[in-house]
Parts: structure tokens; C-alpha cells; sequence
């Protein structure tokens, strides 16, 4: 197995040269009691790279479901390489987005500072990103495709791998929000969140580079390949301005019936596994 890598002892992240930004979301303790199960839910960037060797990592993990949050046009650009036996679920989040994933058009933002500064200079950048964090929460194809999602989480479709294409945006609401259902303290939600930080934006040091060789700058690049607490908040509030709760926004905005609500929630935590008192 990989080694595990991360500075919190409450998240596994796995050290797969082929697989930016692999963790376990699970290990933190949970207001319900008892702790968020590990071995359950994992998160990545997207698998359309991923070696060999890496894919027995994988395997290692005995991931069965891969939930692909991304576009078809991201799709069909980066296919997935799925690890052996394991089956792939499709699920377009922001297919009700007129402008879709900024993912999928970092290459050209990248090619060309002064466009980039055009479309994203002046904090555009992160307006756009706020806009589309709460575009998670109320896109029907968001809604839908999370309810998916959970529903088969709940239904023991595990361990289960979620992705989009960097892992961040779409992934990480879906992170986030599952952490949070689970019973996660808010240091921890967004202590997974923000790892992505240090897990990815390395990754993309040529693109910086490169796009500095070009004549830009790499601050306006950073907001938008990496995560922010910002981000992660809009999608909070918006679901808490709609929903009132977190439970709520499971219950009424993805439309989970309290025998699904239950189930997931089970699924998530280890009710006998209390974490030790520091």
C-alpha cells in the first residue's frame, strides 16, 4: 500500500504520483458518536492519467464505484481508467450550467494571460467560482446527480471513489457535504477541504510557469486551480438560506427519504469507534 501522507491524523491522503489529491475523507470524530468510517468514501482528481501502478493502489483500496461528477464533453476529453471490477457512474453535475466547468477550459485560460486577465482578472475569478459553488446547491443537475450519489452510498455501493476533473469544486462540495450530514465538526470539513492546497496546486507548477514565461501572473491562476474557504462557504450558506440545515438540504433539496437518510447516515459512522480524548 502507499504510504498515506497529510498532516492531519483525521485524514488519509495517499501519496499516488498518477492521482493528484487522493484521500479518505473518513477518520474524523462525529457529533452522533463514534467516528466517520474510513475505507468508505475516498476523493480524487479524475482517473483519465492513472498508471498501472496506480490502479493496484486502487484495487488495494478495493474501490467498486467510481461517481464521475464531471461534464460529457470532460468525459469524453479524459476518460476514466477504472480500477479492475469497478463500475463507473456518470453523473453530470453542472449540465444546467451555461458555462459549464472551469476545469475543462484551464489549458486555453492558461495559453493566453491576456484573455485570462480579461475573463478573470479583478476578481472575476473568484466570482465565477462563488457563483458556481452555489450553483452545487441549486442546479436540478447538481441535485440530481448528488441524490444519486448519496442514495447509493447509502445502498452499500462502497467503497466509492468521487471525482471531477482537479477534485475540488464539484468533489469537494460533495465531500463537504457528506462530512458535515455525517456529523463533522467544521474545523474538520473544511480541514479536508482546504488540503487540496497542498495536495494539487504542486501539480500545476509547469502551468505556472509557463503561463509566467507568457507574460502573466500566476496569482491570477491560483484562485482558480486551487480552493479557497470562500468557495466552500457560499455552497454552505446557500444551502442553509434554502434549507435551514444541512439534514434539511438532504431531505428536501436532494429529495432522500428518511429510510435512505438513515441508511447513509449509518453507513458513514462507526458508532463503537470513539476517537481517543486529546
Amino acid at each position: 500500500m502507499t504510504d498515506a501522507v497529510g498532516n492531519d491524523p483525521g485524514v488519509a491522503a495517499f501519496a499516488v504520483p498518477s492521482l493528484a489529491n487522493l484521500r479518505d475523507i473518513g477518520g474524523s470524530a462525529s457529533s452522533f458518536g463514534g467516528t466517520i468510517r474510513t475505507g468508505v468514501v475516498f476523493r480524487s482528481t479524475d482517473l483519465s492519467t492513472v498508471t498501472d501502478t496506480d490502479l493496484d493502489v486502487l484495487s488495494e483500496l478495493k474501490i467498486t464505484t467510481v461517481f464521475d461528477l464531471r461534464t460529457v464533453d470532460e468525459r469524453d476529453q479524459a476518460p476514466d481508467r477504472l480500477p479492475p471490477g469497478a463500475k463507473g457512474v456518470d453523473l453530470d453535475v453542472l449540465a444546467d450550467k451555461d458555462e459549464g466547468s472551469i476545469a475543462a477550459a484551464m489549458g486555453d485560460i492558461a495559453a493566453d494571460p491576456v484573455q485570462a486577465a480579461r475573463g478573470f482578472g479583478g476578481g472575476r475569478g473568484e466570482q465565477f467560482l462563488l457563483e458556481t459553488y452555489r450553483d452545487l446547491v441549486t442546479l436540478s443537475s447538481a441535485q440530481r446527480s448528488y441524490r444519486t450519489m448519496y442514495l447509493d452510498i447509502a445502498m452499500g455501493d462502497v467503497p466509492a471513489l468521487i471525482h471531477c476533473t482537479t477534485g475540488k469544486d464539484r468533489t469537494g462540495w460533495a465531500a463537504a457535504a457528506l462530512l458535515m450530514f455525517a456529523g463533522a465538526t467544521e474545523e474538520d470539513v473544511f480541514g479536508d477541504y482546504m488540503l487540496t492546497n497542498e495536495l494539487l496546486l504542486p501539480k500545476f507548477e509547469d502551468m505556472f510557469v509557463h503561463f509566467e514565461k507568457l507574460g502573466g501572473d500566476r496569482s491570477l491562476l491560483v484562485p482558480l486551480l486551487g480552493v479557497e474557504r470562500k468557495y466552500l462557504e457560499a455552497a454552505v450558506d446557500e444551502a442553509l438560506r434554502l434549507y435551514g440545515t444541512i439534514d434539511e438540504y438532504f431531505a428536501s433539496g436532494l429529495g432522500l427519504d428518511d429510510d435512505s437518510l438513515q441508511a447513509l447516515r449509518t453507513r458513514m459512522i462507526d458508532a463503537e469507534n470513539t476517537p481517543p480524548v486529546e
